[in-house]
């Protein structure tokens, strides 16, 4: 990772210039929120960011002021025409570096060109002034000579002429060529805020501050990736803009304290102190709102909604109190950090079971288990195949019986999948349960691709060993299924296999009313395939992950870590053809690395010799 540099408030703001401003209406209570403005024009929006503060940004200004006229309206035009969802996979991502170093060589390149063009500018201007002050020492005596008066014709017709072709002279364009070339691949407002909200969700899941953020200060990590003031302001945007509050705080809170403690920035401590104060209000903590908002009147006394917004706190806090029969309480001392407030729920209902699973919290693994899980050679029932070369099985879980398979695929046939994937990934979808429709969805950020056995020999190989391996036929499963997780990707729990009506006769381990109250059955996601139900996950590990990334099953607390080149496999439905609720599971947010996975869905189809029915409905 590398460090970020400082940058020109004038680049700033031609790159401000997509900032999505949150539209808050005023509220009938007289409290006023800050950016109560719409979408502006490209020039509104200019002057509304491009604000340079400071004797050292007004020399610069007029330095750099045609290339960062260019630069905006080349950033602009890239980032308006270009589509989202770069953040979505890492393996994309990678990409984006070497199309950056190629901007910036033709940057330089483009700097090289101007500074050429400024030399010779300057060699004219010098040899000119000198001319200049001999000839108005004394006009008559210098137009006298001959010479000079010819020289002074030629000159202005002339050589005037030339150095005005010069000036004029535009560097820039195989620069803006360059751009023009490589914008299509350009993220854009959506990959930014996905970026940012996948920061977010990794500092919930890990419970990482704000602070372990900015200072780079990962498990396990040691870079020099930095966020800055105006990186943690602009993260706290993306929070505010979405009304989500509590994030919010946090990285408001964050980009004050950096700023307190003498880190130069763009924007202002009024600006950050505007925002924290509402965020704090919103999040129901009046004291700690009126404190900061005394704190911006006492910065800036004019401000235009300072004043109105600490006379509405005060009132309301009085009136709380006096309803309360209470006494007035200071707001705490103690900074804002995680764990200040509380973070609200959300619509997944194991979600905190999940998250400390992710983090290796929460395990269910005891002696007992434990004592019944053994590793073995496994060659599928006298496999041919397998004979010679049985491959080594691993016992993950006993019930439901989870497995893991060392040595399922090498090195040379994962970079081949992911060489013949990587041109094709897309943004992974997921079914609708009420429509049955594939959609994007917040919860599953990944690209993926499917691959087909005749595309190439390596897949050819792979499908018949996992056919080979699990006894279970491949030619009634999906595709193979290759998926690459971006920023913070993950997929949150979720069942494999389509769900059928509650069933209150059918009795099994684990938490099944809660997951059939919160998920709703869905239609015969499958029907149209003719293959039934997906009966078995077969699912490779391509990559090691250096942290998070887990796939795990919150219903009975298991974590299984990614192992490159190993498997694992379960079965998602019980011989009955019931499904098996307990297999609900989900990847975690990778918080550092490329996770690099692909699977084998295995449907009910072609199974019925291979694996018969048991004699109850859980067998």
């Amino acid at each position: 990772m590398e460090q970020d540099l400082p940058v020109p408030s004038e680049l700033r703001a031609a790159l401000s210039l997509r900032v999505r401003v949150r539209v808050e209406p005023l509220s009938v209570l007289s409290v006023t929120p800050p950016c109560q403005v719409g979408f502006r024009s490209h020039t509104e929006r200019a002057q509304l960011f491009a604000k340079p503060t400071g004797v050292k940004l007004l020399k610069q200004k007029s330095m750099r002021k045609s290339l960062f006229s260019f630069i905006s309206v080349v950033l602009l035009y890239c980032c308006w025409t270009t589509h989202g969802e770069v953040f979505t996979s890492i393996g994309q991502m990678t990409d984006l570096i070497h199309t950056e170093k190629e901007l910036v060589k033709s940057l330089r390149e483009y700097i090289k060109a101007e500074e050429s063009k400024l030399h010779a500018v300057k060699s004219w201007a010098t040899k000119l002034d000198a001319l200049t002050r001999l000839s108005t020492s004394d006009p008559e005596g210098y137009l006298a000579h001959p010479v000079n008066a010819y020289k002074l014709m030629k000159r202005l017709n002339t050589e005037w002429s030339e150095l005005e072709s010069l000036v004029l002279q535009n560097p820039s364009d195989g620069f803006i060529s360059n751009m023009t070339t490589h914008r299509q691949y350009f993220p854009d407002a959506e990959d930014e805020t996905g970026a940012a909200k996948a920061l977010m969700r990794l500092q919930d899941t890990y419970q990482l501050d704000s602070e372990a953020f900015s200072k780079g200060k990962l498990p396990g990590v040691h870079s020099n990736a930095v966020l800055t003031v105006d990186d943690c302001f602009d993260m706290g945007k993306t929070a505010y803009n979405d009304a989500d509050y509590y994030h919010a705080v946090l990285w408001f809170q964050q980009s004050l304290k950096q700023l307190d403690d003498g880190e130069e920035a763009v924007v202002s401590k009024a600006d950050i102190l505007d925002y924290l104060s509402y965020s704090v209000y919103q999040m129901g903590d009046l004291p700690r709102a009126i404190e900061l908002t005394r704190r911006l009147v006492a910065i800036d006394p004019t401000h235009q909604r300072a004043g109105g917004n600490l006379r509405y706190f005060e009132r309301l806090l009085f009136k709380q109190l006096d309803e309360q029969n209470q006494a007035y309480q200071p707001a705490s001392e103690e900074p804002i950090q995680l764990g200040t407030y509380s973070r609200p729920k959300d619509h997944l209902p194991e979600r905190e079971a999940y998250e400390a699973l992710c983090r290796g919290e929460g395990l269910q693994m005891n002696d007992a288990k434990r004592s019944r899980l053994f590793c073995r050679y496994h060659d599928g029932n006298r496999n041919p195949r397998l004979l010679l070369k049985p491959v080594k099985e691993e016992d993950e879980w006993d019930s439901p019986h989870i497995v893991r398979y060392l040595d399922m695929l090498s090195d040379e046939e994962i970079e081949k999948i992911k060489e013949i994937a990587k041109p094709r990934l897309a943004r992974a979808t997921v079914r609708d349960p009420k429509t049955g429709v594939l959609t994007t969805a917040n919860y599953r950020v990944s690209k993926s691709a499917w691959l087909e056995g005749e595309e190439d020999p390596v897949i050819e190989r792979v499908n018949q060993r996992i056919q080979d391996i699990t006894g279970l036929t491949v030619e009634t499963a999906e595709l193979l299924q290759v998926a690459n997780y971006g920023v913070g990707g993950q997929y949150e729990p979720h069942f494999d296999f389509s769900r059928r009506p509650f069933d209150s006769n059918l009795k099994v381990d684990g938490n099944r009313l809660a997951t059939f109250l919160n998920y709703k059955d869905e239609p015969d996601a499958f029907k149209r395939l003719g293959t039934g139900n997906r009966v078995a996950t077969f699912l490779n590990y391509m990559s090691d992950v250096e942290a998070g990334g887990a796939t795990v099953f919150p219903d009975f607390g298991a974590s299984i870590w990614p192992r490159k080149g190993t498997a694992v496999f379960w079965y998602n439905l019980f011989k009955s053809g019931e499904g098996d609720y307990r297999t609900r599971h989900a990847a975690c947010p990778v918080l550092v690395g490329s996770k690099w996975v692909s699977n084998k869905w295995i449907h009910e189809r072609g199974q019925e010799f291979r694996r018969p029915c048991g004699l109850t409905e859980v067998d």
